[in-house]
């Protein structure tokens, strides 16, 4: 598992962002907002998606850089939950990556990052690991990123790519590197708008050779791939508090399905509830279920256990 690993500092402003955008001057932005709520998470896309699929019952490799003096908390707290970090990077002399997140109540987000030890992740050598049957490529220092893309097809991995953030940052080789070779692409309907303006492809283009996972918030998912298109329904929840790490969720519980051997449908919707119990809480890594009570919540919302030994 590549990608940041970060602390997520997560504010909630009590109001919407687009009552004081004002579109037509947006060239000369100067705007503060108020937040009521201010909490130090553990977060980042690798070390999210490692922490529910090891919630899941897996023992994923987290292979991401950190800072040497500040991660030992960070890292026993996944160790607990079952998280393999003997590919984890420590890095002397820098901090660990911070996120600046502010949240609206209409759950969007603005995020400032600073990236520490991630501008090291190429150090991260996946190379000189035994046998890996998926890696997966997240948000991370582009460099980086480009140097796992060809580490993962050179050791014969099936290749998660869900660039994130870095979509705007990353160079075109190494995006299209990443899409032309993934077993799955993985992104919010955002992210792959923006994937299709830097390289012209659209989401049925790209599922014409693999799996395109795409996410719409409370609306559910779609996954498409060349047989057509499976419509992902929401797992409900009660109140959305915090949708800070539900992307990730959602590829962990996807991924674990498939690993599994769960056909579409049945991986999505696992998708699709770790993505819920995210939501509920505040912060990406807050959340807590074990195999036994995450199937039966799938059966409770979905009608039926996905049938797999998760």
């Amino acid at each position: 598992m590549t990608g940041s690993v970060a602390f997520d500092t997560i504010m909630v402003f009590k109001g919407r962002f687009g009552d004081h955008i004002l579109p037509e001057q947006t060239h000369v932005l100067n705007v503060a907002f108020l937040v009521g709520q201010l909490e130090r998470r553990r977060g980042g896309t690798a070390s999210n998606i490692t922490y529910t699929m090891a919630l899941l019952g897996e023992h994923p490799l987290l292979c991401a850089a950190v800072g040497a003096d500040d991660f030992a908390a960070f890292e026993a707290a996944l160790v607990a939950e079952g998280v393999d970090t003997s590919g984890v990077l420590h890095c002397e002399g820098i901090d660990t990556a911070t996120a600046f997140i502010t949240t609206d109540l209409g759950g969007n987000q603005i995020t400032a990052f600073h990236p520490g030890a991630m501008t090291r992740a190429a150090g991260v050598d996946l190379s000189v690991l035994g046998d890996i049957s998926e890696v997966v490529v997240g948000a991370d220092d582009a460099g980086a990123m480009g140097l796992h893309i060809e580490q993962a097809s050179a050791m014969g991995a099936r290749l998660v790519f869900a660039p994130a953030q870095q979509i705007p940052a990353m160079p075109d080789d190494v995006l299209r590197a990443g899409l032309e070779r993934a077993w799955l692409v993985a992104g919010n309907d955002y992210e792959m708008e923006m994937i299709r303006e830097r390289t012209g492809l659209s989401v049925e283009e790209l599922s014409t050779g693999r799996m395109v996972a795409v996410t719409r918030g409370a609306s559910g998912s779609e996954i498409h791939d060349p047989r057509g298109v499976t419509v992902i329904p929401p797992a409900r929840v009660d109140e959305a508090v915090d949708p800070t790490g539900a992307g990730d969720a959602y590829i962990a519980g996807l991924l674990t399905g498939f690993r599994a051997g769960a056909p579409i449908d049945v991986a999505g919707r696992m998708g699709s509830l770790a993505a819920a119990y995210v939501v509920v809480e505040r912060g990406p890594q807050t959340h807590h279920f074990d195999p036994a009570s995450f199937r039966a919540r799938y059966a409770a919302t979905f009608g039926a256990e996905p049938g797999l030994d998760v």
